[in-house]
């Protein structure tokens, strides 16, 4: 795409805030473009001047949009979590932010999940904000290293993939039990085990 003044930027960035909120009440496979032209008031020429890639290209606007939302509600704990009072704030902005949410359910993963089967391309892209979430738990992990606040055995990337596989077994259970409990639970049991190599 050409560079958007600031008006189509805005634009653009009213259907994908929009978008977002279609896929994560019907998921990717049940949204249509033309339910995204209907809920965003768009016409199709419009749409494709955005997306000229159609819905592929939308669904990763859409996928950058919702981490950087999931991200924001982490902050700013999640750009440190070198103390042990990080790691428990974080915890709570993560129980928070899903608590406060519609739709009880990770978009992230669940957009993986669906799109592993009709376009695998494009799910390897969108895992990538998966990792880069969990690129934060590690980054963290490893300045406690440094700090001398773990044991030397500790492995940062393993602990932290440890602690984002249970965030996301947890938002799973969440989903199937329409609870946030799971999610508690699980982020919990993950912290209690991240301490225990805390020198």
């Amino acid at each position: 795409m050409t560079r958007l003044t600031a008006k189509g930027a805005a634009t653009r960035g009213r259907i994908v805030e929009a978008a977002t909120d279609l896929v994560l009440a019907r998921g990717v496979n049940g949204t249509s473009l033309d339910d995204i032209r209907a809920g965003t008031a768009t016409s199709k020429s419009q749409l494709f001047h955005y997306f000229p890639g159609g819905k592929s290209e939308l669904v990763s606007a859409i996928a950058a949009f919702q981490m950087d939302r999931v991200l924001a509600a982490q902050r700013p704990w999640l750009d440190t979590l070198d103390t042990w009072e990080d790691w428990d704030a974080w915890r709570d902005a993560v129980v928070e932010h899903y608590a406060s949410q519609t739709h009880n359910c990770c978009a992230i993963s669940s957009m993986v999940t669906e799109l592993l089967v009709h376009d695998p391309e494009r799910a390897a892209e969108v895992d990538g904000h998966a990792e880069r979430w969990c690129a934060y738990l590690t980054a963290g992990l490893r300045r406690m290293g440094e700090q001398g606040k773990l044991r030397a055995d500790a492995d940062p990337e393993r602990l932290a993939v440890a602690v984002f596989a249970a965030l996301q077994g947890g938002l799973l259970l969440m989903q199937a039990r329409n609870s946030i409990a799971p999610l508690e639970a699980a982020l919990d049991g993950a912290l209690a085990a991240l301490r225990s190599f805390r020198l």
